[in-house]
């Protein structure tokens, strides 16, 4: 192959792994934005609040618009939880709705029958059983206080109770209670009586007692009370003796004391503490929900919980359950740990992702070393195909027989050169592959050298000779 021969397909080479440069450049971008399309994906999917779907109703209850609060508070602020509330004809449906997996939390009493995935995240309020008997009005003229006829529960058998409220687990509390008091069930009939219809409880007079089941500075129950008293007499208040022993028996209930003038304080109603139960309004969440989704909602609940009570007194009440307190319903994890001060760190949840993220990098790493020694293979067989051409330069260097075509062997040489430390530069041949280069470019160096050296006496001797030839 002679020197322009060379030199031709040297430049002919670069053209190619210009092109693949390129190429390689090219690549390495698209790459690039694919990585980072997908990082900003997952930061994105990462950082975005979660949506959860609450179950409350009726609209206008209390429930619904303590609700609609904690939407409201959450979504003004840049908060992890956003919360969508479902409306629902009631507790019943929106448990229902919880347990077919189409809400993520529900709001309902926890004497209702609770779906199976259902467990405790917070206590919304705690209603209390009421229930009170009217003394009867004193006659014109009389300062004698009328004498109730009902004093307690037992005096209830054969007698009307007006329960306050449509929804039957209140019917099914005074059961309850009528039951572990020693009455007959079937002995007391029971009317029911909407929220709406306090005026009407109170002008009964085929009623011998009333219930009412809410919170303890509830209107509604307040106002059904003097209600009573003004068209019936001063109301007597009925305890709960056996409430211990049904709060055993029924861990859904609770043992409660009403405190005294808690309806009224002049005159007092109650006069004295009442024994009495409790029945707990629950937000409840699907077991499945993930603790740290559970322990980010709780923790802006209590946040919030404030500033949402200013608008609606209700969510005042709202309380953390208690995890003491053996209950028929199980506290969700979420909300448990951050009540212990035992929730998972950052690094307690994520750190086996990060390890297998490392793993996975690496993994990674390595095959793109490997990708880039194949992509490279071409470079890396041009490498040794310079090398090849160096050796049998150094046999032509040898063999030259003057220094122009020993010019010509060091100008390719030089081209050669130039293109092995761009594919080096480009990471196209590692330190080695340069290394083994750099011994066959000596070889070729002293090669031209020698020749070189060897080439100057002639060059001399032939000069002398034409010097001294004879003249004329």
């Amino acid at each position: 192959m002679s020197s322009s021969e060379s030199t031709s397909q040297t430049t002919g080479d670069a053209a190619r792994r210009e092109r693949r440069r390129s190429n390689s450049l090219l690549s390495a971008l698209a790459v690039g934005f694919l990585v980072f399309g997908a990082a900003a994906g997952a930061l994105y999917y990462a950082l975005r609040p979660d949506i959860l779907r609450i179950a409350v109703g009726p609209p206008g209850s209390d429930d619904y618009k303590v609700v609609q609060a904690m939407a409201d508070a959450f979504g003004s602020e840049s908060r992890s939880i956003r919360l969508l509330p479902i409306k629902t004809d009631g507790a019943v449906e929106s448990l229902a709705l919880l347990g077919a997996g189409k809400a993520d939390l529900a709001v309902g009493r926890g004497d209702l029958d609770m779906p199976a995935e259902a467990q405790t995240v917070a206590v919304v309020r705690k209603n209390f059983a009421v229930l009170w008997a009217p003394s009867g009005l004193a006659g014109k003229g009389s300062k004698r206080k009328q004498s109730p006829k009902i004093k307690e529960i037992a005096d209830l058998a054969g007698k009307r109770v007006g329960v306050i409220g449509r929804t039957p687990v209140n019917a099914a509390l005074l059961r309850v209670i009528l039951s572990a008091s020693g009455v007959e069930v079937g002995k007391v009939t029971v009317t029911h009586f909407g929220t709406d219809q306090i005026e009407e409880l109170a002008r009964d007079p085929s009623l011998d007692a009333f219930m009412a089941v809410g919170p303890l500075d509830s209107k509604i129950t307040a106002d059904a009370v003097a209600a009573t008293a003004r068209t019936r007499g001063e109301p007597k208040f009925l305890a709960v003796e056996t409430s211990e022993a049904i709060a055993l028996r029924h861990p859904r209930y609770e043992s409660e004391e009403i405190p005294p003038s808690v309806f009224n304080a002049d005159p007092a109603w109650p006069g004295d503490k009442v024994e009495t139960l409790s029945v707990s309004h629950l937000i409840v969440a699907r077991k499945s929900l993930s603790e740290a989704t559970v322990a980010a909602f709780f923790r802006q609940l209590f946040a919030v919980r404030q500033a949402i009570a200013r608008q609606v007194p209700g969510a005042a009440h709202i309380t953390k359950p208690d995890l003491e307190k053996d209950t028929e319903l199980p506290v969700h994890r979420g909300a448990a740990a951050v009540i212990d001060g035992n929730e998972r760190t950052f690094l307690d949840r994520y750190g086996d992702y990060f390890w297998f993220g490392l793993l996975l990098l690496s993994g990674v790493g390595s095959a793109a070393a490997w990708l880039r020694r194949y992509l490279n293979r071409d470079e890396r067989e041009d490498n040794t195909s310079h090398r090849a051409r160096i050796l049998a330069m150094v046999s032509s260097a040898r063999a030259a027989e003057s220094n122009q075509e020993l010019l010509g062997l060091q100008r390719e040489a030089d081209l050669i050169i130039a293109e092995t430390l761009e594919c080096y530069d480009d990471g196209a041949i590692e330190q080695e592959e340069l290394a083994a280069f750099g011994l066959v470019l000596d070889l070729l160096t002293n090669a031209i050298a020698e020749r070189r050296a060897a080439l100057q006496p002639a060059s001399f001797e032939t000069v002398r000779g034409v010097a001294t030839l004879p003249r004329g």
